[in-house]
């Protein structure tokens, strides 16, 4: 009997896998990446023609045994790892370290982890696409020049740490160019005047807005403004001048992509980036579901496509009809997002491998997370297919004098997809109803004139929702780069999360002015974005990897050894903390070590004391009302305990919160 081997990323996928192909395939897993650069030395020999040096990972020399001696046994060796640039990369990074035999080696993908597809993908076995491979190379060619060439002018002139990358570089700037237009922004004055009026007939008053005059819209900016409108209108006659009734559609939002899906989890659920893109990957690789073993919920979770297949959309297609009647269904096919410029479409959009697996069946077998985020995605999937909502709408326009009031309203005539999804402003607008149908030429009994102050606002601080639909709409970055660009420069503490908002730090604001004084045209966001282009043109097979990287080398070079010659030492001062060193009375400073931060005298070297951060959470301790606090175990995992240990022994592994009154 023939046998098969098919290697894997993800050990969680192997069970998934196994199960579908039976007994004469053998599923193992890479776990992830097995060569990259080295660690210790540039990698890339630009002497040669831009040559890379590939090692193998340290830690994976065990597992490619394994591999090679299964390898070496199989008859064929299905490549199975993800289906984009990065997994491509990947099966040719395996097929170099096994040294496999081009005849027996194929690549294979799947966009969702079911037995049909993976069966399918076996069927349809096919070579590995170089032209993916060189797309990624390059990319992590450009990644590794930035980082190996500007990291250490940091460390130089700034501190030891600190690093540099193309696109994280970029989203830097972006949230230091918003912190600085906040802080510039100067508030203007304007004014908002209501008119309530008494309806004949009815209890409840009609609340209008201004307008401005009969022949065109007006802001009021100043009080002396607003006294002169409050002067004419108060013993004016009001009359409905006109009354508008309509019909308005709301259609049905697009299936997820990648970013739709990190800025709806934001949004919706709170979730970061990176754990929505931990969660996706769980329900995409598979998840024990009771009584019908390990299961791949959603399809592959990295993509910019709003495209779905034939079969799904039928599927859906069927569902909708059953569950909720034929008039709910999206006549025609399901639209398409055709505006964005840089949709690859490699791949579906996020949706659920079986829209009849509805959330409540697998409620039981999921964690809370991984219940809210795949409830979120089969929502917003079936809401796709299904019709439009439509609203009644009625406008109404009220004059006294030569000024105009105006009131509208709306209420649904067919709620369509919102039959399963309603996007949160819709929940928060909802239906606005007038008090009754109001008749051309009625006259209305003014009761109140409500006039209110306001100033502008300045703009909001990036959210990490916003900063993904910026990066996106800029074409910098792709769907799989998004979460770990956000999560570097936080971890890299040039960028603080405070609740949702985004901060850049005292040592952000120092790296993005070096990096804009020294590398400008590698934070300039259409310099990035071009280069995401060129990058496409690799992939698509119409432009040469080694093009892109030899002209981006030699202006770097330049840029480097300029830095490294004009740009000045800046000196960061330590966060001043108020603890005091028991050994000199100094206030102790907090330091960032291999391990997060700690604290340290800052008369060091005549006084060497330290002691642990504990970082307050805001919480009381249940049992002595001391601040409960976060500390790290020795292997690193987070727990909280009571700040009084150890004359208080309160410990939890779950974040505690505040009990509600």
């Amino acid at each position: 009997m023939a046998k098969y081997l098919v290697i894997v990323e993800s050990p969680a996928k192997v069970k998934t896998i196994k199960k579908f192909l039976g007994a004469n395939y053998e599923v193992m897993a890479s776990n992830g990446h097995v060569r990259d650069f080295p660690k210790s030395q540039f990698g890339i020999d630009v002497e040669h023609d831009y040559e890379p040096k590939y090692i193998t990972i340290r830690g994976k020399g065990d597992i490619l045994a394994k591999l090679r001696k299964e390898a070496k046994k199989a008859d064929k060796v299905y490549l199975a790892t993800d289906p984009d640039r990065e997994g491509e990369a990947i099966s040719w990074h395996l097929a170099a370290a096994l040294k496999l035999d081009g005849k027996k080696m194929y690549r294979i993908t799947f966009n969702e982890i079911t037995k049909t597809a993976v069966k399918d993908s076996i069927k349809n076995a096919r070579v590995i696409n170089q032209n993916l491979v060189d797309a990624q190379q390059a990319r992590r060619m450009l990644d590794r020049m930035v980082g190996y060439r500007i990291s250490p002018i940091l460390w130089a002139k700034v501190k030891r740490g600190l690093s540099a990358g193309r696109v994280q570089s970029v989203a830097l700037r972006l949230i230091a160019d918003r912190d600085e237009e906040i802080n510039a922004f100067v508030p203007e004055e304007y004014w908002s005047l209501d008119a309530v009026f008494q309806v004949k007939g009815e209890k409840k008053p009609l609340t209008a807005k201004f307008y401005g005059t009969v022949k065109e819209k007006m802001e009021i900016h100043s009080k002396e403004e607003m006294e002169k409108i409050l002067e004419a209108v108060k013993d004016a006659s009001f009359v409905v001048s006109d009354v508008k009734h309509g019909e308005r559609t709301k259609k049905a939002p697009l299936p997820f992509t990648t970013s739709t899906l990190q800025q709806e989890a934001s949004k919706v659920l709170n979730f970061s980036t990176s754990k929505t893109m931990r969660l996706a990957q769980q329900l995409y690789e598979g998840v024990d579901i009771e009584g019908q073993g390990t299961i791949g919920l959603i399809t592959y979770l990295r993509t910019d496509s709003t495209r779905i297949s034939e079969e799904a959309e039928q599927m859906a297609a069927f569902f909708i009809k059953e569950t909720y009647g034929e008039n709910y269904l999206h006549q025609g096919k399901v639209k398409k997002d055709t505006d964005k410029k840089k949709i690859q479409d490699a791949h579906e959009a996020i949706r659920p491998t079986d829209v009849k697996r509805l959330p409540a069946m697998v409620k039981d077998s999921l964690s809370r997370d991984q219940f809210r985020l795949y409830q979120l995605i089969w929502k917003r999937f079936t809401a796709s297919c299904m019709a439009d909502a439509k609203y009644h709408t009625t406008s109404v326009k009220i004059d006294g004098g030569s000024y105009r009031f105006t009131v509208a309203s709306s209420s649904v005539a067919f709620d369509g997809f919102m039959q399963v999804y309603v996007q949160e402003e819709e929940e928060k607008s909802g239906n606005t109803t007038l008090v009754k149908v109001l008749d051309q030429q009625a006259e209305l009994t003014l009761k109140e004139l409500e006039d209110k102050q306001h100033f502008t606002q300045p703009p909001a601080h990036f959210t990490e929702a916003a900063l993904v639909k910026t990066l996106e709409e800029l074409g910098i970055g792709r769907p799989s780069t998004y979460a770990p660009t956000i999560s570097t420069i936080i971890a890299r503490r040039y960028v603080a999360k405070e609740g949702r908002n985004l901060y850049i730090t005292e040592i952000g604001e120092v790296v993005n002015h070096m990096m804009k004084q020294a590398f400008s045209s590698i934070v300039e966001t259409d310099f990035t974005a071009t280069v995401e282009a060129l990058l496409d043109g690799v992939e698509e097979g119409t432009i040469n990897w080694k093009t892109v990287v030899s002209n981006f080398y030699p202006d770097l070079d330049k840029a480097v050894k300029k830095a490294e010659e004009e740009l000045e030492k800046v000196q960061i001062a330590d966060e001043v903390s108020d603890v005091i060193c028991e050994q000199c009375g100094r206030n102790m400073v907090i330091k960032y070590g291999p391990h997060g931060k700690f604290l340290a005298c800052p008369g060091f070297p005549d006084c060497r004391n330290t002691k642990p951060y504990l970082e307050k959470i805001g919480v009381s301790c249940p049992k002595c009302k001391k601040d409960v606090v976060l500390r790290r175990s020795s292997k690193g995992r987070k727990f909280y305990s009571c700040e009084g240990y150890p004359d208080c022994d309160f410990i939890s592994w779950k974040k505690p919160e505040e009990e509600k009154a």
